[in-house]
């Protein structure tokens, strides 16, 4: 046995290029899997510990008039007998500039099974504890070995009540007794919320909003999406890498083709050189898995900082920027790169299986073999194509909104009909073109040489081919995206200035604003969180779905400019009714519940139930959440919102500069709330830009991917290139023209490789804006193609075939002539 695998391994010291090949193969699918599986893991486990914190598990009150809740408000509540639990936050400043979450808690009074709860004399008596995650503990220059009982002072001078760990807390959190926190945040009497067990209270107390855990949704559901289409993007770059690998198996076998011949006359039974066979890539993947999971590892630490602000700026969703990996990781790692490389050789191990002694020693049964695997490739790809064509069928039946894996599962099968159907697509073009060229023997000879090279560059173009469509789908998604959006914001964003004054001054500086001469109109915005009880025609259909509730002042200036997707009797009519009482909705919340202009809406927020007709369905690009719009002064009526920001329009020929000053005198402290529509509009596309940062890194690399496998597969076989090239000189061909056609050859597959994949790119980019992104997200994208983007295509298929066809090119063009008739003369 020891001998046999010694013998099977002795090929890769004297074919150093298709080890490194295939090494390279396994270490890229592995890095590019598993940076996403440790982002997502890291990100989870960030999910997990934010849940187990106090934000989505429990009951919420707030005061109805929007003031903040004070220790009176507790006292009073306690004192009725209410099952109620105060909690105040606040933000810190570190002398590194990191912002930490203060949460100041009751343990004596805190609901459910928080370890908190309950808590202990360190905790509740002075000098009190400060609790915190051991990620948080580089934000404070302290160490874990110091933590323990450590005091660190703050910019200010203030020092923080002694450390201690806790490892379930999300990162840049501190938890401490709500009297340490109200000294450290100097809020007096003040208090952010009251908690209580959920359903503990049967309706709000008098003056107060109850808002039920049920209506909070955790960060885990909402980022989920998100997840997901970075594990499709992850897994696309596995299969691209494994096809490295199996062009690298293939070769290899072939080229052992006599050595596997010698050992089975030797006495080594089939089934045991299946075996051996089978331990050597089992080997191979160990080394391949165990460098691609730490290259992974450093990966997802350089991306993980874009993919943190990401989902903070999407979805409010706190990631830690250290990634926290469970122990299974390292094993799923494993576990998914074995399982590709074997599923990657099972059928380089079922040929060496079925052919006999004598098969073994003839190349040209794996070549002959091919015509066949061509015929099995276009049915396996019809079949794909069938698949597909169901699960779109099915699709189609569904909710909108509704299929995310199967949208994923569409995808993947229109990749593979098309991936699966290139070979015999390009053997027949070949054979056309062959027809055509019989009197230029030299344009013949080199179709035919195509032909022959074939079978090892179809792998390499099939994974060229999901590389450039998949690339092509994405960034004509994402541009798409970009425009729409900047349009959409350019629509939004009427005003000249946003200011967002604190609620006990907003009715101050609302009537201060309205009678400056160089304000023209004030667009006052509320905002409050409801559920929509029921909807449909006659309101009665039941939902209970967690909603936003937003108003808007339809002022002359945003009326024209804000876009609607469907309503009942045109614009006007839409805008009319909404001035009179009607609501918008969102498109995400039409699409989860097929709600459609028409339709009348039951709300219950703030303690009151109210049904409204729906007027208008409105585009809201980003938000993860269903919304439902109604105007600003009917929101206040009907629900005593609390107020939210202004946006303030300027006359056209008004002195911003003079009204920036004022209002910043006036505002004092809070002058930073005001921004300007410019600065709104440069942090939102900073946002976007960030947001699509991993999608893009993931994109290019998995191109990157496809360029190595075509380059590999050209490399390892430039020296048995070059026996066949050798005649060809030796009649007269000259060594240049003879590097043209290797060029031609290969840029004229890849031309018609990226031919294929516009139409194919096209199509994955109708199903990420039609299906994946309506499922992910809730809303829909229009369909835009960029005809920069499809000739960028074709030229980077192109250049990807003539950079890897270079190398063996220039070989060729080096080699001297005695050295091309000692290849002939090889055996």
């Amino acid at each position: 046995m020891l001998t046999a695998l010694a013998t099977l391994l002795s090929h890769y010291r004297r074919h150093p290029g298709q080890l490194a090949m295939l090494l390279l193969g396994l270490w890229v699918a592995s890095a590019l899997w598993s940076s996403v599986q440790a982002i997502n893991a890291s990100a989870r486990d960030s999910y997990a510990r934010a849940e187990a914190l106090f934000s989505t598990g429990l009951d919420r009150l707030e005061r109805r008039d929007g003031e903040p809740l004070t220790r009176d408000d507790f006292l009073r509540l306690r004192r009725a007998g209410l099952p109620v639990s105060p909690l105040l936050e606040g933000e810190l400043e570190t002398p590194d500039g990191t912002r930490l979450t203060v949460i100041g808690i009751d343990p004596l009074t805190l609901p459910g099974d928080s370890p908190f709860a309950g808590g202990t004399g360190d905790f509740l008596t002075p000098p009190w504890q400060t609790r915190l995650a051991p990620d948080t503990l580089p934000a404070l220059a302290v160490t874990a070995r110091d933590a323990p009982g450590a005091e660190p002072r703050l910019p200010d001078g203030r020092r923080l009540p002694p450390l201690t760990l806790a490892p379930s807390l999300p990162p840049d959190t501190l938890v401490m007794d709500i009297a340490a926190a109200a000294a450290l945040l100097d809020s007096g009497a003040m208090l952010t919320r009251l908690v209580s067990a959920a359903d503990a209270l049967a309706e709000a107390p008098e003056g107060l909003v109850l808002t039920r855990a049920t209506t909070l949704v955790a960060p885990g559901q909402l980022t989920e999406s998100f997840h997901l289409n970075l594990t499709a993007m992850a897994l696309l770059a596995l299969v691209v890498g494994l096809f490295i690998v199996q062009a690298a198996l293939g070769l290899a076998l072939e080229q052992r083709l006599g050595m596997l011949r010698t050992l089975r006359a030797l006495g080594v039974p089939g089934r045991r050189l299946v075996g051996l066979l089978l331990l050597e890539l089992v080997l191979l993947g160990l080394a391949g898995a165990l460098a691609g999971i730490v290259s992974g590892v450093w990966l997802a630490r350089a991306l993980l900082p874009d993919v943190a602000a990401t989902l903070d700026s999407l979805y409010g969703a706190g990631v830690t920027a250290e990634l926290q990996l469970p122990w299974h990781y390292w094993l799923g790692g494993l576990a998914v790169t074995l399982g590709g490389l074997l599923l990657a050789g099972s059928g380089v191990l079922w040929r060496a299986a079925r052919l006999g002694v004598l098969g073994l020693g003839q190349a040209q049964a794996w070549r002959t073999g091919f015509h066949r695997q061509l015929r099995l490739m276009a049915a396996a790809g019809t079949a794909c194509a069938l698949l597909g064509l169901a699960l779109w069928a099915w699709l189609a039946r569904q909710p909108p909104g509704e299929g995310l894996l199967a949208g994923f599962g569409l995808m993947a099968m229109l990749l593979l009909a098309c991936a699966l159907w290139l070979p015999p697509l390009l053997a027949l073009g070949l054979a056309g073109l062959a027809r055509l060229a019989r009197r230029r023997p030299l344009v013949q000879w080199a179709l035919a040489d195509l032909q022959l090279q074939l079978p090892r560059l179809a792998l390499a173009m099939m994974a060229l081919l999901i590389a450039l469509s998949a690339n092509l789908g994405v960034s004509s998604m994402v541009g798409g995206f970009r425009l729409t959006f900047l349009d959409w914001l350019d629509q939004r964003l009427v005003a000249d200035l946003y200011l967002r004054p604190p609620a006990e001054r907003y009715d101050e500086i609302h009537d201060w604003l309205a009678d400056r001469p160089e304000v023209d109109e004030l667009l006052a915005t509320r905002r409050t969180d409801a559920t929509l009880l029921d909807a449909g025609t006659d309101a009665t259909r039941p939902l209970n779905l967690p909603v936003g509730l937003y108003g808007i002042t339809p002022g002359e200036r945003l009326v024209p400019s804000w876009p609607l997707l469907s309503t009942l009797a045109g614009r006007e009519a839409a805008w009319q009714a909404f001035r009179e009482g009607a609501a918008f909705i969102n498109e995400q919340l039409a699409i989860a519940t097929g709600l459609a202009p028409g339709d009348r809406l039951t709300l219950d927020a703030r303690g009151r139930r109210e049904t409204v007709s729906l007027a208008a369905i409105y585009p809201d690009y980003g938000n993860p959440r269903g919304e439902v719009l109604l105007a600003t002064p009917r929101l206040a009526e009907r629900f005593r919102a609390p107020p939210g920001s202004l946006g303030i329009v300027l006359h056209g020929d008004a002195d911003e500069a003079t009204l920036r000053t004022a209002l910043g005198d006036r505002l004092g402290p809070d002058r930073e709330s005001l921004l300007d529509q410019r600065e709104v509009k440069r942090v939102s596309t900073e946002i976007f830009e960030r947001t699509f940062t991993i999608t893009r890194a993931l994109n290019t690399l998995t191109l990157g991917v496809a360029a190595l496998a075509l380059f590999a597969s050209l490399l390892a076989q430039a020296r048995e290139r070059r026996r066949q090239l050798a005649p060809l000189w030796a009649l007269g061909v000259p060594r240049a023209r003879l590097v043209v056609s290797q060029l031609v050859q290969v840029g004229g597959a890849a031309l018609a490789t990226g031919l294929l994949a516009v139409p194919l790119g096209i199509a994955v980019t109708a199903g990420l804006v039609a299906v994946i992104n309506v499922a992910a997200f809730g809303w829909r994208l229009p369909l835009q193609l960029f005809p920069g983007e499809i000739l960028l295509t074709l030229a980077t298929a192109v250049a990807v075939a003539l950079l890897a066809t270079v190398l063996p090119a220039l070989a060729l063009w080096r080699t001297p002539p005695r050295a091309l008739l000692a290849e002939e003369e090889t055996p």
